[in-house]
């Protein structure tokens, strides 16, 4: 594993994590049209919140460190979720997930107020695919005093994936990531606390999605933390022609050559098994 050349703790709330190594978030959506939960039994366990709270437990037992509860698809073609169902599927999942389990949750969200009523709940870190960018995002991220993750994504999830183009997939992203990071500092929001995340999958083809792997030590100068989701996407079909039920391989192979090119949090639905894989990684390299 390449040596982390970011800060060794983060700082979540009441949570110190250590980046010393990386560490796995693990994904618990409770939205009924997620692209890889919707329409299987995660539908029926995400939607109620006894369900949810055993599918948290089985998350932790399998050695994620973080949470990630999301209540907006970002799927293309996803439908548009009001503030209020956004509201209603993600507050109560944090609050019990603090409260019964004391877990590291992160809030995968754009809307301001989500923000806040989740931080008001316990959450520990903020996770936006669209870099704090919606309105009142910057502001309440920066009044919550909790860590960020800034995603980069080109256009909007509807559409993202109709042509993606770049000149440098990766001096672009490295590019926007900056520029997000200004703007975070502007509001207050300390270098400390962010999280970059070069979006696979976000308005990326294959190639760029190779691209950005294979040079993902580039990615914020090395200075911040990444946090990478590949976990079952779709350059895995391309790749290998494995329908979502099946990309379990090619996602633990993504998440090794994430942690060897530095990524310190992966993202993933698979969690026993990519732990698994991180604790060889780490037995050989470390």
């Amino acid at each position: 594993m390449q040596s982390p050349s970011h800060q060794s703790m983060l700082v979540c709330g009441k949570h110190r994590l250590d980046l010393s190594r990386p560490l796995v978030m693990g994904i618990l959506n409770t939205t009924p049209d997620s692209f890889s939960d919707g329409g299987n039994s995660y539908i029926d366990q995400h939607l109620s919140l006894d369900l949810a709270l055993r599918r948290a437990e089985q998350i932790l037992a399998e050695g994620a460190t973080i949470i990630d509860v999301g209540g907006e698809s970002t799927r293309p073609g996803a439908a548009v979720v009001s503030l209020q169902q956004e509201l209603d599927r993600v507050v109560p999942v944090v609050e019990a997930l603090v409260n019964k389990l004391d877990a590291v949750v992160s809030v995968d969200t754009s809307t301001a107020i989500v923000m806040k009523e989740s931080a008001n709940k316990g959450a520990a870190l903020i996770n936006d695919v669209r870099a704090l960018e919606r309105e009142g995002a910057l502001e309440a991220a920066a009044a919550t005093n909790l860590p960020v993750c800034l995603m980069h994504m080109q256009g909007q999830p509807a559409t993202m994936q109709n042509s993606p183009a770049y000149n440098d997939v990766v001096i672009e992203v490295c590019q926007y990531l900056a520029e997000r990071v200004s703007a975070c500092l502007t509001h207050g929001i300390a270098r400390e606390r962010i999280i970059l995340d070069p979006g696979f999958g976000f308005g990326k083809t294959l190639a760029h999605n190779l691209a950005l792997l294979k040079r993902l030590s580039e990615i914020g100068d090395s200075e911040f933390p990444l946090l990478v989701g590949m976990s079952r996407k779709s350059m895995l079909a391309q790749l290998l022609n494995r329908a979502v039920d099946e990309r379990l391989p090619g996602s633990l192979a993504l998440a090794m050559l994430a942690a060897q090119r530095g990524a310190a949090i992966i993202r993933v639905h698979d969690v026993a098994a990519t732990v698994d894989v991180l604790k060889v990684l780490a037995a050989v390299e470390g």
